[in-house]
């Protein structure tokens, strides 16, 4: 009898779920297989901080799946071999999956669909990641956007309010043996992956995250009572929970935006106003960066601005080891650096602030701040994270101007006032008085070991922008 393989990837969860839906739908047995083949998406295969989140979403999901009546086969080993194996295995007619936008796995799945077409096989992708597909929206001259305000404009205009996909209501197994485990392909232990570390530095990560379907359901719920309608203020400040924290949910697919959008509405809450509006966009900007790396995938290694090609950045192991572990002494990047260490994550206005005090006062390279991102951020995703280190350089689409270089003292007293956040993760700073906090090299009362700053921010700011007049 006839099956169909759905391959899962960055799509962990059940509602609103296109390739798992349109398999159910035909009314054959379905197989669910996750293969761990992490070299096909070099050179930015999942970091150390990814894979740890993505050992407990697989973990959530495969009980999901039994629930449902059905169980998640794992696999290790190359995509199209892995697929065609449990094609023979299972007598799989047909191949389901759900979209990725990422360059290298764009060419791998697009020579995969090639294969298992050749091979007979039904092959058909869809889309569980974004509102639009990247060809979809463009420009009256039929061109991608380089700029998000009219980009987002075009998205609204097109609707960003489709109700999402439920769950399944049956997962056809392969047999009446189903639960007892029988007559399904034969599948690896999770711990086989290695995805955890050996050496155990993830308790942070474990006090601070639920992965799982469940767990971003829960995260959304709580953020619709507590926090969107102050979210335009509460997203400023980064000593307060004022974020919804489901980035890394949205990148490990466990929900889409679909569902955020629609629970919104449901909610009751105005997308055109308020701290509704504020959070939409940003999850428009999400959609910008998936979009800009569909049509602009060399992006990922080489600045958008073909000018920046020749900006003379600076190199000094010595900084960037003072930048990643939160040694500049400079409290709110410190502070950050830290936050993002003990807890894979860090606080958006935060992320702006690191980023550029890494390429425009220290003037490193913004590829030493988009990996490190990558190996450290439970959310490390890389459309967004290419977008958001190539805005901070000035690189990028719609970037901050080459002048615009942030102040950390200065954010640190705007957003940071009475250093709730500081003394969180710096706490050898904790007796500073507010006044002197974000500057504490100031103070005759700055502790001895906290170290002075790394950089003079005034001189290294007109560095900077000497530095940007020499572009063609």
């Amino acid at each position: 009898m006839a099956a169909t393989l759905v391959w899962l990837r960055r799509d962990l969860r059940l509602a609103d779920q296109p390739a798992l839906s349109a398999a159910a739908e035909r009314g054959l047995p379905v197989i669910p297989v996750f293969i761990h083949a992490p070299e096909e998406e070099a050179p930015w295969q999942p970091g150390a901080a990814s894979n740890w989140w993505l050992h407990h979403s697989l973990a959530r999901m495969d009980e999901a799946l039994a629930q449902a009546g059905s169980r998640l086969i794992l696999r290790r080993g190359a995509s199209l071999a892995t697929l065609l194996d449990l094609a023979r295995e299972t007598g799989a007619d047909a191949v389901f999956w759900n979209r990725l936008y990422e360059p290298a796995v764009i060419r791998r799945d697009q020579e995969i669909k090639k294969a298992l077409r050749e091979a007979g096989l039904t092959a058909t992708s869809f889309n569980a990641a974004l509102l639009h597909e990247p060809w979809q929206i463009a420009t009256g001259s039929g061109d991608p956007y380089k700029v998000f305000s009219p980009f987002w404009k075009a998205c609204r205009k097109a609707g960003i309010d489709t109700a999402p996909g439920t769950v399944p209501p049956h997962l056809p197994g392969p047999g009446a043996a189903a639960r007892a485990g029988e007559d399904w392909p034969r599948s690896e232990h999770l711990e086989a992956l290695d995805l955890l570390p050996r050496i155990r530095w993830d308790q942070g990560l474990a006090e601070h995250w639920t992965p799982g379907e469940a767990g971003a359901l829960e995260r959304l719920q709580s953020f619709v009572e507590d926090s969107v309608r102050a979210y335009a203020k509460g997203r400023e400040l980064p000593g307060r929970d004022g974020t919804s924290r489901l980035s890394p949910h949205l990148h490990f697919g466990e929900i889409s935006p679909r569902q955020i959008v629609w629970n919104l509405r449901e909610a009751g809450l105005d997308l055109d106003a308020g701290g509704a509006e504020h959070f939409v966009r940003e999850l428009g900007w999400r959609e910008f960066g998936h979009h800009l790396i569909y049509h602009f995938p060399q992006t990922t290694e080489e600045p958008l601005n073909p000018r920046f090609q020749h900006f003379p950045w600076r190199e000094s192991k010595q900084d960037l080891q003072a930048w990643q572990q939160g040694r500049t002494g400079i409290p709110i990047v410190d502070a950050g650096m830290r936050e993002l260490w003990q807890t894979g994550w860090m606080h958006n206005r935060t992320r702006m602030i690191v980023a550029s005090l890494l390429t425009k006062n220290l003037r490193l390279h913004w590829l030493h701040g988009a990996r490190w991102f990558w190996d450290t951020l439970v959310d490390a995703d890389l459309a967004s994270n290419t977008l958001g280190w190539q805005w901070a350089a000035g690189s990028g689409a719609d970037a901050a101007p080459y002048f615009r270089i942030f102040n950390p003292v200065l954010q640190g007293q705007r957003f940071d006032t009475d250093g709730t956040y500081v003394r969180r993760y710096v706490p050898e700073l904790e007796a500073m008085p507010d006044a002197k906090i974000h500057a504490p090299w100031q103070s005759d009362r700055k502790p001895p070991g906290y170290p002075d700053p790394v950089v003079d921010l005034k001189t290294s700011r007109e560095a900077a922008l000497e530095a940007f007049k020499t572009l063609p």
